[in-house]
């Protein structure tokens, strides 16, 4: 996966909503980490890994994708906002394999990055974000093409007032 790539496109984004949206000179982490958050629980959702209560199945491949790219996006402008964009190799954790405890990880580094803003923070989160990836089957080819065409669609949508 090309980060410097992708860095370069969210910072693309990022500006122009800055700008579209009259936000350049605010301090927008909170709001970025709490987009976050909701992002995990709406792919967490997808998956339904947790919801031992009932018999229906994951969302599409696809649609858990989506999802998936939806946390990219956000994950790549907090760096941006704390000029961690130098980063360019992640490596993924090895010790846990379950999808359930894999978000709980997730979650737990970005609540561990919200108290202590640090650049290994911020890799932890990226680090379990990749590692949730792999779990769900994503290759890194497919993550950076579905990030590319979200990010295509973002613009899009800022295009027609969204």
């Amino acid at each position: 996966m090309n980060l410097e790539k992708l860095f370069s496109l969210q910072n693309k984004l990022d500006k122009r909503i800055q700008k579209d949206h009259k936000l350049e000179n605010e301090n927008l982490i909170s709001k970025k980490t709490l987009a976050l958050l909701v992002e995990v629980g709406e792919l967490a959702n997808e998956t339904r890994c947790f919801k031992f209560w009932s018999l229906k199945k994951p969302s599409a491949k696809e649609i858990i994708l989506e999802e998936y790219v939806d946390c990219l996006h956000f994950i790549l402008s907090i760096g941006l906002e704390k000029n961690y964009d130098d980063i360019r190799k992640i490596e993924l954790k090895k010790s846990i394999n379950e999808p359930t405890a894999l978000f709980l990880l997730f979650y737990s580094s970005i609540n561990d990055f919200m108290h202590t803003p640090s650049k290994q923070n911020y890799i932890n989160i990226f680090e379990s974000f990749l590692t949730l990836g792999a779990k769900l089957g994503f290759s890194s080819s497919e993550i950076e093409a579905a990030y590319i065409s979200k990010n295509d669609i973002n613009h899009k949508r800022q295009d027609q007032g969204y």
